[in-house]
């Protein structure tokens, strides 16, 4: 667990972040939950306690994985899986509020992929002190090529989670997801109101090659969500952002083009392990919140690589910390 926070004496309200589904097993053992703290910091700044919170089984997180209830095939169904997410956020929820600096009258909720899932089932078992929750990309059972493997088990999962809704919420898709896409999500939300649901939908432009990234853009989604939580009154700084933290002092390697400056400074910002590299030129690349320092890497080069012509010149240039 990731906690992110403000400065600003006296009491907070709670945002509890999930991450989604990784693919293969290799990826489930990897997952941190520095991934997420560009979405941590954003709430953090608007005056939360932010935690972002991994699930089971999945990097150094104990318990039993998922997947056995994950709805596809004989593996139980949606609506088991969800709400085994749902039981670990409110696990998390309690032992938090028991901190001083936590309002424990106002929480909020949020997570993508299988994690937006969860907020619907969490929806319908509201933690106390729950006032909304918000999904991104909500889903599960997707193979990434615009299909399901138990639609049908999907839609009645939140037609169910509709029918016991007690909490507003907050569902964001984007066009070209290949997870979810526009049509798929659209029947999801209708099946969500159709039980009895009370959610905002928002379908935004498509995002990048695939749309379920969206969540990972934090300044494109910053005003939708900005905006949602102003109508329902859950902005406790009003219209006040903190400043965010301040960078640590290092020089911008040479050579790299306005796009690779603006991306170094964002890897300064962002959590370990984490590596940048470049080709002394145009091309470059970046890792962070990785499991191991190998792996940011491995990963920055071959994201340097992607821009780089076959030059063969990718290295990293700046780790850490660690």
């Amino acid at each position: 667990m990731l906690e992110v926070r403000t400065d600003v004496p006296g009491r907070h309200p709670l945002a509890l972040i999930r991450h989604g589904t990784a693919a293969t097993p290799e990826e489930r053992a990897q997952v941190t939950p520095w991934r997420l703290l560009p979405q941590a910091l954003w709430f953090a700044r608007r005056g939360y306690v932010a935690l972002v919170i991994v699930r089971r089984g999945y990097g150094h997180s104990g318990g039993e994985i998922d997947g056995r209830q994950g709805g596809c095939g004989n593996r139980g169904s949606f609506t088991d899986a969800a709400e085994a997410g749902a039981d670990d956020l409110g696990a998390a929820a309690r032992y938090a509020v028991k901190r001083p600096d936590i309002d424990s009258a106002t929480i909020i909720s949020l997570g993508v992929s299988t994690g937006g899932l969860v907020q619907a089932a969490l929806s319908a078992h509201p933690i106390p002190g729950l006032k909304a929750a918000i999904s991104f990309a909500g889903g599960r059972g997707g193979d990434g090529k615009g299909h399901n493997c138990n639609l049908d088990g999907l839609l009645s999962a939140f037609r169910g989670f509709g029918k016991h809704n007690q909490v507003p919420m907050l569902w964001i898709y984007a066009e070209k997801d290949h997870w979810f896409p526009a049509d798929m999500a659209k029947r999801f939300d209708e099946a969500f109101k159709k039980g009895g649901g009370n959610d905002e939908f928002v379908m935004v432009p498509p995002d990048g090659e695939d749309g379920h990234h969206f969540f990972g853009h934090v300044a494109k989604w910053s005003p939708i969500v900005e905006g949602y939580l102003r109508r329902q009154n859950l902005l406790p700084l009003k219209n006040e952002v903190l400043a965010p933290p301040t960078l640590p002092n290092v020089s911008v390697p040479t050579g790299l083009p306005d796009s690779g400056v603006a991306a170094f400074h964002q890897f300064l910002a962002n959590g370990p392990f984490k590596a940048f590299a470049s080709n002394g030129a145009e091309a470059w690349g970046y890792s962070t919140g990785q499991f191991t320092q190998a792996i940011a890497d491995h990963e920055a080069v071959e994201s340097c690589k992607r821009k780089d012509n076959g030059s063969g010149a990718c290295r990293v240039i700046k780790r850490g910390p660690q």
